[in-house]
């Protein structure tokens, strides 16, 4: 896929919009078995256009007007004009559009002007250049246009315009990744395999750096696939540790004997800038345009009480001094670095998915003593995340309600088969952590005495301060149920 740069941008002098149209462009040519075609992709950021009231609903819907030229010299060689409509919604959302166009071999024109349905001064052009070439008669072997996606997944609909060949695939707009985007994933096709090679071949790909003048490989994979008269590629590569800059894809086809026999590249830009920041730099970050700036005083402090059980103990004091200082700039500092020392390149997405678990936990474990997750269930699940297995008793006559949880691996202390024991003395909702195996949590020798002290005359032995255990009985059975696993 080829980026096309954009050569004119009026500024609108009246909408309700807030800033100049702002859209996308990219390109990828293929082939079919009989003919060639180009794929034009449109994105169009929603904040940039004149939303307007939908009459037949309380939603809101924009549109654009879209001019596509394919020119030689001057003469056109392909024409299309539409309009373009969001969805409604009551908010202003994205939206994407895809053409196709059959084309001979051939260099080519291409101009795109986008206008704002309600608002003419609105507009953004586009201009570039195409190179269809997939002779009929060549022995060489033939790629696609490299086409870089924003996400890619089995479709559920065949007739959406960005499904193809099973899939939806979402364009990336502007060949560009942001600091939120850890995977690069690409859509390629490669022609022929089963005339021109008729063997298995390796795929490589992989993601290059000019480095002094000259290209350096950082990041490649490889694949080997069967001869087919259509390959089709959709890969992904981990870029969560690729630096900010710009970049070269690039995806090789080699037979059996190494030898290359089709290659093809597009440029991309990656933006990671807490990567390789230093703490002053991550300090100097202006907050209100991340995550944390978006957040009220109620979510800030409920976000930090939810990490307590994730921050070093050195931090703790400091945590608690930061949830009860009244500045949320304060707040919102502490938040971020937290976040940004997990992931540096995907911080608000981690921060959402941990969010999430954090307020199932809230609700699963109430205590009646703060939020669920500052109770000692909850804090032992989020600290270690969903056991393997539980054993829940609130029948026992000798004891209050107990559970008791297993963990195979424990990587987080290197133990296998580690235990918890919480126990609810006040039959209540609130469960404490009466005993575990881990190292550095709970350890109590006698946790059967405490869980059973309705019945302190049946310890086991004579001497109740050195006693760890109760006589057995079918109506106490913790101990039991303790070593089983």
């Amino acid at each position: 896929m080829k980026k096309i740069f954009q050569f004119v941008f009026f500024f609108m002098l009246w909408s309700f919009s807030s800033q100049a149209l702002d859209a996308s462009i990219t390109y990828s040519t293929f082939k079919s078995p009989t003919q060639n075609y180009v794929e034009v992709y449109l994105f169009v950021v929603g904040k940039t256009v004149t939303y307007t009231p939908n009459l037949d609903s309380t939603l809101y819907q924009a549109g654009v007007e879209v001019v596509i030229l394919f020119k030689q010299g001057e003469e056109i060689i392909k024409f299309d004009k539409y309009n373009l409509n969001s969805p409604k919604n009551s908010s202003k959302e994205d939206f994407v559009d895809l053409k196709r166009f059959v084309l001979p071999n051939g260099n080519f024109k291409i101009e795109v002007s986008i206008k704002d349905n309600q608002d003419v001064e609105n507009v953004v052009r586009y201009e570039g250049t195409i190179k269809m070439n997939y002779p009929l008669d060549a022995n060489v072997l033939l790629q696609s246009d490299i086409e870089l996606l924003a996400s890619v997944k089995k479709a559920d609909n065949e007739e959406n315009i960005l499904v193809k060949n099973g899939f939806f695939i979402e364009p990336l707009p502007h060949n560009f990744y942001h600091k939120n985007l850890d995977k690069l994933i690409f859509y390629n096709e490669i022609y022929d395999t089963d005339k021109k090679i008729g063997d298995d071949f390796q795929v490589s790909y992989g993601i290059e750096m000019l480095v002094n003048n000259k290209v350096k490989p950082i990041i490649i994979g490889h694949k080997k696939r069967k001869p087919q008269p259509i390959n089709v590629l959709i890969l992904q590569m981990d870029i969560k540790d690729l630096p900010s800059g710009n970049y070269m894809f690039f995806v090789e086809i080699r037979n059996r004997a190494k030898e290359l026999l089709s290659r093809k590249t597009v440029e991309f830009n990656r933006s990671n800038p807490y990567l390789q920041a230093s703490h002053e730099e991550i300090e100097k970050v202006e907050l209100k345009d991340e995550f944390v700036g978006k957040l009220s005083r109620k979510e800030l402090r409920y976000s930090l009480k939810a990490i307590a059980p994730l921050v070093k103990d050195g931090d703790v004091e400091l945590l608690n001094s930061v949830i009860e200082n009244k500045d949320s700039t304060v707040q919102q500092r502490f938040l971020f670095n937290f976040w940004v020392n997990q992931n540096p390149n995907n911080s608000e997405v981690t921060y959402k998915a941990f969010m999430e678990v954090a307020k199932a936990v809230d609700k699963l474990y109430p205590s009646g003593f703060g939020y669920g997750f500052e109770s000692d269930r909850g804090r032992v699940f989020i600290k270690y995340g969903r056991p393997n297995d539980v054993i829940k008793v609130d029948n026992e006559p000798s004891a209050p309600p107990y559970e008791i949880w297993f963990y195979n691996d424990f990587p987080q202390t290197n133990q296998a088969d580690v235990k918890f024991l919480f126990y609810a003395p006040e039959l209540g909702t609130n469960f404490r952590l009466l005993h575990s195996t881990v190292r550095g949590e709970t350890n109590n020798p006698q946790w059967q005495l405490e869980l059973y002290k309705a019945v302190p005359n049946e310890i086991r032995g004579s001497n109740y301060i050195d006693a760890t255990g109760v006589s057995e009985n079918l109506n106490r059975r913790a101990a039991e149920y303790f070593n089983e696993n």
